[in-house]
């Protein structure tokens, strides 16, 4: 039986998180536990991936701080992107198995992202140039991973009732030519991240191929 289990989080900050993904990457690679989804927001933050550069953060240091944000190196791919309160954020820790496909993943989370989107009655699409899922010309979900010895690390990010003025502050993905969006943006106002959450988990499962998932106690 292929096993899932998930956990909704609530607000977590950014470096706390990324010390439990690490702990139970470890964990996945052990198989000390099944494969994981943890699901979240975090507080006002930017972070760098590898191919990112701090010169993609374009807010000094004071306006920084007058927004109240973090600025974090992280090990995931990808450039510089922005969590914040009411953003989606996805972590699956799960085992991809001998000879991982790391592309085929990427689209199996955005087929994901684009079902839930669906759910609700909005179109999302996937770009050929960028990772992620778009609605128009806008990018409404990033996505950023990494996988260590088979097993992966970070996900995605979905704009439900983001504020999306914090995007103002990066060049996002390194894309200067395009937009972003929300759910609420494009519906005229947004479901709760929990009803969010609690789809993706249920087009998470099905296009995984999960048999069920255990919600953590």
């Amino acid at each position: 039986m292929k096993r899932l289990e998930t956990s909704w989080l609530g607000s977590v900050p950014y470096r706390e998180a990324l010390e439990l993904q690490t702990e139970l990457q470890a964990a996945r690679v052990n198989r000390e536990i099944d494969d994981t989804l943890l699901l979240l927001e975090h507080q006002h933050v930017y972070t760098i991936g590898r191919r990112g550069s701090a010169d993609d953060v374009l807010w000094d240091v004071e306006m920084l701080r007058a927004r109240g944000v973090e600025v974090v190196e992280a090990d995931r791919g990808g450039m510089v992107t922005y969590h914040g309160p009411g953003q989606l954020v996805g972590y699956p820790i799960i085992d991809l198995g001998a000879g991982a496909d790391l592309v085929r993943y990427l689209r199996r989370l955005e087929d994901a992202l684009i079902s839930t989107l669906a759910s609700y009655g909005l179109q999302g699409e996937r770009d050929s140039a960028n990772t992620g899922v778009w609605v128009g010309s806008a990018k409404i979900a990033a996505i950023g991973v990494r996988v260590a010895r088979n097993v992966t690390k970070h996900g995605f990010a979905l704009n439900v009732s983001t504020d999306l003025s914090y995007f103002a502050g990066i060049v996002p993905c390194g894309i200067t030519d395009r937009g972003v969006t929300s759910m609420a943006v494009e519906l005229g106002g947004a479901p709760t991240l929990e009803d969010a959450a609690a789809r993706f988990e249920d087009m998470f499962v099905q296009v995984f191929g999960y048999d069920r998932a255990r919600v953590a106690s």
